[in-house]
């Protein structure tokens, strides 16, 4: 008797945690929506769309979109007083709700402040918005790294990827179509007004997350802890490759709303749907790139998206031949795909190949690299595309495009495979059983 009620008690208490798992990772799911809608909005094509209202050249541009890789070196500092915290969801809500409001703030700048004062005050909110988001994004990698289980982590992020990016198809085409029936002013005021509420849903939605312990370094606050992840010889390379990479590919990739908008002088609708495309595909590959996760290493499946994240830059050349609308349907689907592995399993590398006590660190110094390298990216492009702005049109519309590609397909070729050829073995996926006991 005493034998049976124990065997009832263990099957209540995995029941239980069975249960607590499956909420944490049903409000993580939830807690994405409103925050990719509020992204979505404001930020992308339907950003550079607002810039352009608020005067913003090529270059200035370029430096908007260099704040958000930049601001990513607070995680260094994050991941040291972070040891000191025990209430990692107070912080993820904390950052998140900072994070938003000061996005959201930027649409009153026309409102309240002179002409002559709209681009240095959107810089200024622009960064605090961004430092608060990538403060709390240290924070949210370490909790999620411990609420989703290790076994059905590829294949749980690939399904929320997926219903995520679902959410950011929608939201860009019908953003795209209310600036379409309200060009200027009323268009903004209705994106703007979207995003206020989303603040309050998203907000909601942070404070429902789990709180599991937190596990220190066991480095302490000192400097032995910022050293781990440099004496970590693979994990350092992959991250001077990678960021190198980014470097590259942030010359380009980052301004092709602007190209399109600016200088092929597409609509916003059209730029709108061409950007809905490749989220679609984004969404679509989320879930197979999960899939494969599960089956082959993140290493290995790593060296497929370098070269569909150079090619799609580089095929803009072939615009000299064939109709520009096509390549740039295809340039953007090619991007979608590769942009969806590689932000996929740029996550698991991270925290699967990390110590559990030194991942905040890990998570620093990576983002540290790779925001120096994107900060470069941008305003090196914008600087290109003004000086550009008085020569021959195929350097503008695709010449910067598609030299930038070259760069990385010789990266992907030559030294990729030498920087991941370890861990590209198969591995053997999670059983049904193993699933069913960790979700």
């Amino acid at each position: 008797m005493s034998g049976w009620i124990s065997g009832m008690k263990r099957s209540l208490t995995v029941r239980s945690s069975e249960s607590e798992n499956r909420k944490s990772l049903r409000i993580s799911l939830i807690e994405g929506i409103p925050a990719n809608i509020l992204a979505n909005l404001l930020g992308g094509p339907l950003q550079t769309v607002f810039l352009t209202y608020l005067g913003f050249s090529a270059f200035h541009i370029g430096l908007v979109l260099a704040i958000p890789p930049f601001a990513l070196l607070i995680q260094v500092l994050i991941a040291f007083v972070m040891q000191s915290w025990r209430n990692r969801r107070f912080f993820v809500a904390l950052f998140g709700i900072v994070h938003r409001t000061m996005w959201v703030g930027t649409g009153l700048i026309p409102l309240t402040f002179s002409e002559d004062a709209w681009i240095p005050v959107y810089l200024a909110m622009w960064l605090v918005c961004m430092i608060s988001g990538q403060a709390g994004g240290v924070v949210w990698t370490s909790l999620m790294a411990d609420i989703v289980p290790a076994s059905v982590r590829g294949k749980y992020f690939g399904i929320r990827n997926t219903v995520h990016w679902a959410v950011v198809c929608i939201t860009l085409l019908l953003g795209g179509q209310i600036m379409e029936w309200l060009p200027g002013t009323q268009g903004f005021v209705v994106l703007f007004s979207i995003s206020a509420v989303c603040i309050v849903w998203n907000g909601w939605a942070l404070t429902r997350y789990p709180n599991p312990p937190f596990q220190p370094s066991e480095s302490g606050k000192s400097l032995r802890m910022f050293s781990r992840p440099f004496t970590d010889r693979r994990f350092l390379t992959a991250t001077l490759f990678i960021a190198l990479f980014i470097l590259l590919q942030n010359v380009a990739v980052p301004l092709f709303s602007y190209v399109m908008l600016e200088v092929m002088k597409l609509s916003a609708s059209k730029v709108t749907l061409i950007i809905m495309l490749q989220n679609l595909v984004m969404m679509i590959s989320y879930y197979y790139w999960g899939l494969l996760n599960s089956r082959y290493s993140t290493n290995a499946l790593l060296l497929w998206t370098f070269p569909l994240i150079a090619g799609a830059c580089a095929i803009w050349g072939i615009m000299a031949v064939l109709p520009a609308l096509l390549i740039l349907i295809v340039a953007h689907v090619l991007l979608g795909f590769g942009l969806a592995g590689y932000n996929l399993l740029v996550f698991n590398f991270l925290i699967g190949d990390s110590p559990k006590s030194e991942r905040p660190m890990y998570v620093a110094v990576f983002s540290a690299f790779t925001g120096i390298a994107g900060f470069i990216g941008p305003i090196a492009g914008g600087w290109l595309y003004d000086q550009a702005a008085g020569g021959p049109m195929w350097v503008q519309s695709y010449g910067i495009s598609m030299f930038a590609g070259a760069a990385l397909l010789a990266l992907s070729a030559a030294v990729a495979p030498l920087v991941f050829r370890n861990g590209s073995a198969p591995r053997r996926p999670p059983t049904d059983a193993a699933i069913r006991r960790n979700v």
